[in-house]
């Protein structure tokens, strides 16, 4: 037994060059910012189809002035670092020069870029649309990546940390003046792991003078998902004034019912229910689909139908309910 290669993991490989959480922890902030690229140990990962050594290329493409080569480059990169909702243990590196070429470089690319840095930082949650998962960011400690053998979840925590130590980057994208890049950066932000006041108040502020329904219920989703994994007791409560506050606009009413939700285990009461089922909500279904938390919930232009259909019937075996999109009861 003491022969095992494997003995001990995944504890003895913690802090070791193994260790992509250490690896990005040590690449030195002017390396960051010159994007020197050589003084990061690409080649100790893989990315889903190669070594990890072909990344920096692709990143120097995204932040060249050639706009349809850099386009190409991103689109490689999701390949790459983003396999069927997947993260590897590179992309963890990438995350500090994503973000900055995301502030950088084309604007028409920022959002996508960004939201590439929000899923290289998050479980894979393809389809999860239940109070429990869908502001999940942890995956399974033991779950591994087959090319690397590294948790994923030591990914996961190296690219939040990496997205935590830019937050001076991050801050002022919340007031961009498109409201995609907005979106998505309150779903970068809500992956922070420390100055959690300072990020909630951000998203506080700018939800208070958000005009856009998708940027709006995004800032919503990333104030429940921050307060849910820091333990913000007072959370539920204002996600429930705003719920309950028919003065609000209906798609805010919604995402703060989705959010209350997912902030605790209570039965839902008999208001939320009959909001979220108001034979109205339809609407909101394609309106809402790009909020990135919904993006990947299950069939494309129903992931609020399900989300809410998944969300109300928990706990409650075999209930099924009035299909408010007139189709009769969802299965």
């Amino acid at each position: 037994m003491d022969d095992d290669p494997w003995a001990g993991w995944p504890e003895r490989w913690a802090g070791t060059d193994c260790d992509v959480r250490t690896a990005v922890g040590a690449i030195p902030p002017e390396a960051k910012d010159g994007f020197r690229y050589d003084e990061v140990p690409w080649q100790r990962f893989r990315h889903f189809y190669g070594p990890g050594e072909e990344i920096p290329g692709l990143l120097t493409t995204l932040g060249s002035a050639d706009t349809e080569a850099a386009d190409k480059a991103l689109w490689q990169l999701w390949i790459n670092l983003h396999h069927q909702g997947s993260t590897i243990a590179v992309g963890a590196l990438a995350v500090p020069f994503l973000l900055r070429t995301a502030t950088t470089g084309h604007p028409e690319l920022r959002a996508r870029t960004l939201r590439l840095v929000a899923e290289i930082g998050r479980c894979q949650h393809m389809g999860d649309g239940s109070r429990e998962g869908l502001l999940q960011v942890a995956e399974e400690p033991l779950l591994i990546e087959g090319s690397t053998m590294c948790p994923v979840d030591w990914t996961i925590q190296a690219a939040r940390q990496a997205v935590t130590d830019d937050l001076p980057l991050l801050l002022p994208l919340l007031s961009d003046p498109a409201p995609e890049v907005r979106s998505v950066t309150a779903y970068v932000l809500a992956a922070a792991t420390d100055e959690i006041p300072r990020v909630s108040s951000a998203l506080r502020f700018k939800l208070a003078n958000e005009d856009d329904a998708v940027a709006r219920v995004s800032l919503i989703l990333a104030i429940a998902q921050l307060a849910r994994e820091h333990q913000d007791d007072h959370a539920p409560r204002w996600a429930r004034d705003l719920w309950s506050d028919p003065g609000r606009p209906p798609e805010a009413r919604i995402g703060a019912g989705l959010a209350w939700l997912c902030l605790g285990t209570d039965p839902v009461p008999d208001e939320l229910r009959t909001l979220l089922t108001d034979p109205d909500i339809p609407q909101y279904d394609a309106l809402l689909q790009p909020v990135p938390w919904l993006t990947w919930a299950d069939a494309p232009g129903f992931a609020l139908r399900n989300c809410i259909d998944e969300m109300l019937t928990v706990n409650i075996p075999g209930t099924v309910l009035d299909d408010p999109w007139g189709g009769g009861p969802s299965s």
